[in-house]
């Protein structure tokens, strides 16, 4: 399982990559490999949309399950991965890089300090 370093980990397993005001956001390698194979992502969200620490950013499911995923910074939608709608399964095989969801330029910088880095996540992991 992999936990990049450059990136800050929510308890409800999203992940963030800042680039100086813009956030990239996806679900952690943990997430998707608790939820299996990955057949449906919806994003509840559009372009321009203002968006709130804990809203609901959209939803994934799996063989397994369904999840929500939730918004881990405040701030607007700049960017959405269009290509998830056609292949979900982009979140099995590459949960960091060509399977981010959604890009926010920050509105409140403060919300990324409670964030894990990747040594706390992997440990919130292993505990659970």
């Amino acid at each position: 399982m992999q936990f990049p370093e450059n990136l800050k980990y929510e308890k409800t397993d999203e992940w963030v990559k800042i680039d100086e005001e813009l956030a990239l956001v996806g679900i952690s390698d943990f997430a998707q490999d608790q939820l299996s194979d990955i057949v449906y992502v919806e994003i509840a969200a559009e372009l321009g949309d203002s968006v709130s620490k804990g809203d609901t950013l959209g939803t994934v499911e799996s063989v397994k399950a369904a999840t929500d995923v939730n918004f881990p910074v405040s701030g607007e939608i700049v960017e959405i991965n269009e290509a998830l709608a056609d292949q979900p399964e982009i979140l099995n095989s590459d949960p960091y890089d060509k399977g981010w969801m959604i890009k926010i330029k920050l509105s409140d910088p403060s919300e990324l300090e409670p964030l894990m880095n990747a040594n706390a996540y992997e440990k919130y992991c292993q505990e659970r």
